[in-house]
């Protein structure tokens, strides 16, 4: 039997500021799902226990800690060559943008070939839709499923499967059908999904992937039931106006700002 699962949120901001940080979750102690900012306030030693990241896709925000975090862990996990690579799994596309524009030497080493091809601290693994992962071993076992998102570049969500249900993160989406087929029947126990604008920046919202309070609206009528919903990705300072937006148009659920540092054990 599966021990209890831990999920701290790390940062859940659409950008920085005083005490805002970008998206990243600590699954139980060994597991990132993204890696934006909020991974600085690790531990060293809890950088070290790392060994999979799950990046929902490619934009600075959401891998940024990635490179950082290689070169910080690199000596002590040399001392622990058992443990192999750190494992970043990531759709063909967005692997390919990492590869290309981020470790390529010239705006960061390639830690996919260090300290050695043959013992590089980063590895690359590609991932689908549809498809189920399991992640550790043991009791502390976790299946993940990715979810489609829609945004604009190639992008998931992820599935957490728990005894009381899904955790569920969407990615940076916009209105996305699929989403909700592949949820249809299922037991959510929490729903965390993106709103980065108020309503009155709908134009942008749509043009760069994103909800605003509008479209959240329409897209959480596909929900059977009343969930929980916990609301990720606004822009520093829009918060408290996003979130307000959001009550004003939505009474079915229950819906409360997503916060950094939060908890949840299931």
């Amino acid at each position: 039997m599966s021990s209890a699962l831990r999920i701290q949120v790390l940062g859940c901001s659409g950008s920085i500021a005083a005490g805002c940080r970008t998206t990243a979750f600590l699954l139980d102690e060994h597991t990132l799902i993204d890696a934006g900012t909020g991974v600085g306030d690790l531990t060293l030693e809890q950088m070290v226990a790392i060994d999979d990241i799950l990046v929902s896709h490619s934009h600075l925000d959401h891998v940024l800690a990635i490179p950082l975090l290689a070169d910080s862990v690199m000596r002590r996990r040399l001392q622990q060559p058992e443990r192999g690579p750190i494992r970043v799994h990531a759709l063909p596309a967005t692997l390919h943008a990492l590869r290309t524009h981020l470790f390529n030497g010239d705006l960061w080493p390639d830690f996919t070939a260090l300290p050695s091809r043959d013992w590089p601290i980063l590895s690359l693994h590609e991932i689908a839709v549809g498809q189920r992962l399991t992640l550790g071993r043991g009791e502390r076992a976790r299946t993940v499923r990715v979810l489609p998102a829609a945004h604009t570049v190639p992008a998931v969500g992820f599935a957490v499967e728990t005894t009381t249900g899904l955790w569920v993160y969407t990615g940076d989406t916009g209105p996305n059908p699929a989403l909700w087929t592949a949820l249809s029947g299922q037991r959510i126990a929490h729903l965390v999904i993106e709103t980065a604008f108020a309503d009155e920046e709908r134009a942008l919202a749509e043009v760069s992937g994103h909800h605003a309070p509008g479209t959240l609206a329409a897209e959480l009528k596909r929900l059977d039931g009343a969930v929980t919903v916990h609301i990720t990705h606004p822009k520093p300072g829009e918060a408290e106006a996003v979130i307000a937006q959001i009550h004003a148009v939505e009474r079915r659920h229950h819906v409360a700002l997503l916060q950094a540092g939060q908890v949840f054990s299931l």
